[in-house]
């Protein structure tokens, strides 16, 4: 099997100029200051337990906010936005009580994220990607929630695999381009839904492009289930990833390291991004659109990166300075043998 011709596309670009991913989507749903009755519409008006907060189910309610959050992004610059899925697992989506909307909640994701992509190409002739985004759940398999029983596992393996399942089918039926792991904090939750999505592209015969980042939370330098940056490269480096990298945990100055670190020694485009500086006292995000700009010009200046865009406190206002700053520099060198650089 292969990738598709668009994703073939996408991967010629890559040889050629650094990719631009968006922004945070929580971050700008928060400027809306939603209320209850604003995350419940008129879908689930009756519902009877809250939502607020639940960012996910605003693709049934307010699906035109999210739409126009995609479009924004695309705007400013971005080839890749990621869906509005973080959450959207039965798992997580278990402390709503929506787990029966899960499939509806990706679904719309996909396609709000598919309608922007196409409207902004109408606009300005650029073709755009929309990548699935797979969050990590609220649970972990690898480490016990209970000091006092470290043997104990709130969620096995199996049950990670279904529930991702369940969430790539419906963003497959959605229309995703691609498939985003994200935010990972646990390897073998990764490792679930890196399996969930072999058994359904085996099952449809398809080839999905499958982008892969960790989360290194401090100066450790290790994810929460104890992997080295590179330790979590190796084990997960026979998905074969379209692109491996980190996101979130912290700002562009404190990921330098961990991103030079896989640059050295990984044969895989490398994708990044980093949180808008590092939260004040207050949990906020503060680093302005110049500074982030600043410090991830310098990692494709010094040929880290071939894919770059903001998780936590980034805007449209971000990712269009991150796009200028980098728009002169050369992609990373990689020698990934996932499809010939020349592409027939």
């Amino acid at each position: 099997m292969e990738y598709s011709e668009k994703i073939k596309r996408l991967y010629q670009t890559m040889n050629e100029r650094i990719i631009i991913m968006d922004g945070a989507m929580g971050t700008m749903l928060q400027k809306y200051n939603f209320s209850e009755e604003d995350f419940r519409g008129k879908q689930f008006k009756n519902f009877g337990n809250p939502l607020k907060g639940n960012n996910d189910v605003l693709n049934i309610t307010q699906p035109k906010a999210v739409r126009d959050i995609h479009l924004t992004y695309f705007l400013s610059g971005a080839d890749i936005v990621e869906t509005n899925s973080f959450g959207a697992t039965s798992i997580a989506q278990a402390d709503y009580g929506l787990e029966d909307y899960v499939f509806e909640i990706n679904e719309m994701g996909a396609k709000l994220a598919k309608e922007a992509a196409i409207e902004a190409q109408k606009i300005d002739g650029k073709e755009r990607f929309v990548a699935g985004a797979i969050g990590p759940t609220n649970r972990t398999a690898s480490i016990s929630p209970d000091v006092n029983d470290p043997g104990f596992r709130a969620i096995t393996f199996t049950e990670l695999k279904i529930a991702y399942g369940e969430q790539v089918r419906a963003l497959l039926k959605g229309g995703v381009d691609i498939l985003l792991i994200e935010t990972i904090f646990d390897t073998l939750n990764a490792k679930a839904a890196a399996f969930a999505i072999d058994e359904i592209c085996e099952e449809l015969n398809i080839k999905m492009p499958i982008m892969i980042s960790g989360t290194i939370s401090d100066k450790s330098g290790r994810i929460l289930s104890g992997q080295t940056a590179i330790a979590f490269w190796t084990s997960l480096s026979h998905v074969k990833p379209f692109s491996f990298g980190l996101n979130c945990g912290l700002g562009a100055e404190e990921m330098r390291p961990y991103v030079q670190e896989l640059a050295n020694n990984i044969d895989a485009p490398i994708c990044v991004y980093p949180n808008a500086g590092l939260p004040n006292e207050f949990g906020e995000y503060d680093q302005q659109p110049e500074t982030t700009a600043k410090l991830l010009g310098e990692f494709a200046k010094d040929g880290l990166i071939n894919i770059v865009g903001g998780c936590c406190g980034t805007t449209p206002k971000h990712i269009k300075k991150i796009a200028k700053a980098v728009a002169d520099k050369t992609p990373r060198n990689f020698n990934n043998h996932l499809i010939q650089k020349k592409v027939s």
